[in-house]
């Protein structure tokens, strides 16, 4: 027998969000023994669960997501990307665990068979249940309704089991309910805090990062824990005009030395800049960027020191992006976040690398003017901006799993802004998290290295008098969560960032104790 109900929550009010039902009257819509019954209705909302252990993991992902949206599955929201231990069967690889939400047109049971088919066209077949496979995908939930039968039961059962789903179906969510759909699912857990209270009951953010489950980023050809300790970016400007060190490596030789010099310092990633951002800076085109990047580009990707290094391509030109890709970058880092050039998101998207996008009014011509300098509330703004910006990503195919985020100190903000986000980075991502978890536990970017604010609170006019400031800018953002730093003066910031992260280190120790 099938039944499929609907639940319609009858008042809003959960703790800890805004929206929450206390209480649910269940109606039927359709009760019958013939088990393709339908909900013939407009676009629902659904929730779907990724896993695969088989082949090139990150690759079935990228895949049956492409299917997904292929055959009427419109995926709107990404949870973050997990490797997790094989649960049930153990003797298998680890696997790699995601969700997504999206909005289709298919009922439950066609929306189980396309699934069905993606799975069969990736190669799954039959095995032993809980056993290695390709792609496994499954509905957990599908709009307000309620789905038991044979073959479909949703809410899925074993989502109350499974850390490794659990996980990413809070990172689809925010800590305020954002429509009466998911005020509904959060009534499936039958707490009165919802699937919040339940996450935590199971024991919520402690489970990640341990053995058994963590948080990755995929790079390069590897799966990266940003969580381990912080990363140093050291900057490479190849431009005539930077505000710090203008035309002092514009030869492919001296960028290739000072690339030499900041990775033997302990830089982790080299981000290669071929266009000046300062304050009023003239755009160049993307043809002259190119001309300025790319031999520079291939000589340090060439570079024996750089085996095991990330090359990240600091420019907001799509072609400039995917040119630099092809040559051996392995990021794009785009102070505009897609705004300055139209093509940007969609073609990251087809690169399938990691994206930094970092938060910016106007353009560097413009970013300093008195109407992009207006804040009421300069964390909160920069949250709920930047969380525009990584939702147009998502809709352009670029998952939040690949995303890094980057409030823009320097960018459109007074000394006072910069202070504040400074000192407000986990304001800055509890805001976030009102609308998204998992983009909220995205790697986060600082770059305060040398900038006029530092030389304004500290009368030191020359850029490079401003690096015993920077390390005091550094030590406060890793202190407050931050997860890269992008620097000029490696060594001294690689030698703050450690002590950092010995001290964020043993506070976790205490803490567990």
């Amino acid at each position: 027998m099938n039944i499929l109900k609907q639940l319609v929550p009858t008042k809003h009010r959960f703790s800890g969000l805004t929206k929450h039902c206390r209480a649910l009257r269940s109606s039927y819509l359709h009760s019958s023994t013939d088990a393709s019954v339908e909900v013939y209705s407009p676009e629902q909302e659904v929730v779907i669960a990724l896993g695969s252990n088989v082949g090139d993991r990150l690759d079935n992902f990228n895949n049956a997501l492409e299917l997904m949206n292929k055959l009427g599955i419109n995926i709107t929201r990404h949870a973050c990307l997990y490797e997790t231990a094989p649960a049930y069967v153990t003797d298998q690889p680890n696997f790699l665990n995601s969700a997504v939400r999206a909005v289709t047109k298919l009922g439950p049971y066609e929306l189980l068979g396309v699934l069905k088919q993606i799975e069969k066209d990736m190669g799954r077949s039959s095995g032993i249940r809980y056993g290695p496979r390709p792609i496994d995908l499954d509905i957990l939930f599908y709009g307000k309704f309620k789905v038991h039968s044979d073959i479909l039961t949703i809410p899925h059962e074993r989502i109350w089991e499974r850390p490794f789903v659990m996980a990413p179906l809070m990172d689809l969510l925010g800590s305020s309910a954002d429509c009466d759909t998911v005020t509904c699912w959060h009534s499936f857990s039958l707490l009165s805090g919802g699937l919040l209270e339940f996450w935590e009951k199971m024991g919520g953010e402690s489970l990640v990062g341990k053995e058994g489950m963590k948080r990755v980023l995929p790079i390069k050809s590897g799966l990266w824990d940003w969580s381990q300790r912080t990363s140093v970016m050291g900057i490479l400007n190849v431009t005539p005009d930077s505000f710090s060190d203008g035309g002092k490596f514009v030869s492919v030789e001296a960028a290739v030395t000072q690339a030499r010099l900041m990775i033997s310092e302990g830089a982790d990633m080299i981000d290669i800049g071929a266009q000046s951002t300062r304050p009023m800076a003239s755009r160049i085109s993307a043809e002259e960027e190119l001309d300025r990047l790319m031999p520079v580009l291939e000589a340090v990707a060439g570079m024996p020191e750089a085996e095991g290094k990330l090359i990240s391509v600091d420019t907001f030109y799509s072609e400039v992006a995917s040119e630099a890709v092809s040559k051996g970058a392995h990021l794009v880092n785009d102070v505009s976040a897609g705004q300055l050039d139209s093509n940007m998101l969609r073609v990251v998207a087809g690169l399938r690398v990691p994206y930094i996008a970092m938060h910016m009014r106007g353009e560097p011509h413009t970013m300093q003017n008195s109407e992009n300098l207006q804040y009421d509330d300069v964390c909160k703004q920069i949250a709920s901006e930047i969380y525009s910006r990584v939702k147009d990503a998502e809709l352009s195919g670029i998952p939040a799993w690949r995303v890094i985020i980057d409030p823009g100190i320097g960018f459109s903000k007074k000394t006072e802004h910069n202070l504040d986000i400074l000192v407000g980075l986990p304001n800055i991502r509890a805001e976030i998290a009102r609308k998204s978890f998992g983009v909220s536990h995205a790697p986060m970017l600082i770059g305060p290295s040398r900038k006029k604010f530092l030389g304004q609170i500290c009368s030191r006019i020359a850029a490079d008098e401003r690096d015993p400031a920077t390390i005091a800018c550094v030590t406060a953002g890793v202190l407050g969560g931050a997860n890269i730093v992008r620097v000029h003066n490696v060594r001294d910031n690689a030698d703050s960032v450690k002590v950092c992260d010995a001290m964020l280190k043993q506070r976790s120790t205490k803490n567990l104790s």
